[in-house]
């Protein structure tokens, strides 16, 4: 299991060292740069502060060099500077990652407490009314796009009943569990119902798949309780794919948290991302892509870790 461990947590950092190459290249290909900016924004810089700037920032080198630079000083734990908030990246980035995690981490849990035994309940009473009702509800989340249905919950809950705010993570000056509470509620609700129609159906699809096996007639032949039959041998079964899926939406919904978070002005990695990309803020982005994909790839690990737990024929040895 420890070599498991390692040469996936090697793997991981091959796949970052190759997302870093092309996450520089093409923010380096990009139309203009933070002098570019400034010049527009100020004009008295004449082409001479220009030139000075470009070479004091490295700017005037190729590409490829910057890129070396920056990789040579990042592997030394220097991450640079963010433009746009004259601070360490790592400074910006931490307490960020944190209110994303806070945010995919509820959603997931609200998404999963609600899929699990509604696609059980669906699958254990196939073609009845339950299931007809809960297949509705699962398409009519499946078909919801995040950013309109994030609009519409603004308007229905923050507009017109004012009860909840429409954005940001907190209010000025408050430190309070309850008034950061009532700030997730909008995104976390939006991230939930996009999400949890697409889980239902999978764990309803892998359940009729394992009602079918044939040890499980076996164990109703021997007189084991529905109950425990249907819990305790089908549905452990039926989890295995079901990881697999939960952990590929991870990146889905890590990118439905960045249209959310855009949208409900929700201080998370998405919204950090996209306005350093929108600002050019070079170092901001880069590091910021970097730690959506270790996450992402993290959460793929700690899949494969979940499979050896379900199912103790698989080992990794």
């Amino acid at each position: 299991m420890i070599r498991f461990i390692a040469r996936r947590l090697v793997e991981t950092l091959l796949v970052l060292l190759v997302m870093s190459v092309c996450i520089y290249g093409l923010i380096g290909l990009m139309p203009g740069d933070p002098i570019d900016l400034m010049l527009t924004a100020d004009p008295h810089l004449t082409t001479a502060d220009v030139v000075r700037l470009k070479a004091v920032y490295g700017l005037d080198q190729p590409l490829v060099d910057r890129y070396l630079a920056w990789l040579g000083a990042a592997v030394h734990g220097d991450f640079g500077y963010s433009r746009l908030q004259s601070q360490p990246v790592l400074q910006v980035l931490a307490p960020r990652l944190g209110n994303t995690l806070l945010l995919m981490g509820i959603s997931l849990a609200i998404a999963l407490a609600i899929a699990i035994p509604a696609g059980v309940w669906a699958a254990s009473r196939p073609r009845s009314l339950a299931d007809n009702l809960i297949n509705l509800f699962a398409f009519a989340g499946m078909s919801i796009p995040a950013f309109w249905l994030g609009i519409l919950l603004i308007i229905l809950f923050a507009v017109t009943l004012g009860v909840l705010p429409a954005s940001g993570t907190a209010s000025p000056g408050v430190n309070s569990l309850a008034d950061r509470a009532t700030y997730l509620i909008l995104p976390v609700a939006t991230l939930t119902i996009v999400t949890v129609g697409g889980e239902l159906r999978y764990v309803r699809s892998a359940m009729l798949e394992v009602l079918r096996q044939d040890f499980l007639r076996t164990a109703r032949a021997k007189g084991v309780s529905p109950r425990r039959v249907l819990f305790g041998h089908a549905l452990r079964n039926a989890m295995i794919p079901f990881v697999t899926v939960v952990a590929l939406d991870f990146g889905t919904l890590f990118s439905g948290a960045q249209i959310t978070e855009t949208l409900f002005g929700y201080l998370g990695m998405g919204k950090t991302i996209y306005d350093a990309i929108m600002g050019n803020d070079y170092n901001l982005a880069m590091v910021g892509l970097l730690l959506a994909t270790t996450t992402v790839l993290l959460a793929n690990l700690v899949a494969d870790l979940a499979y050896a737990w379900l199912d103790p024929r698989i080992t990794y040895r």
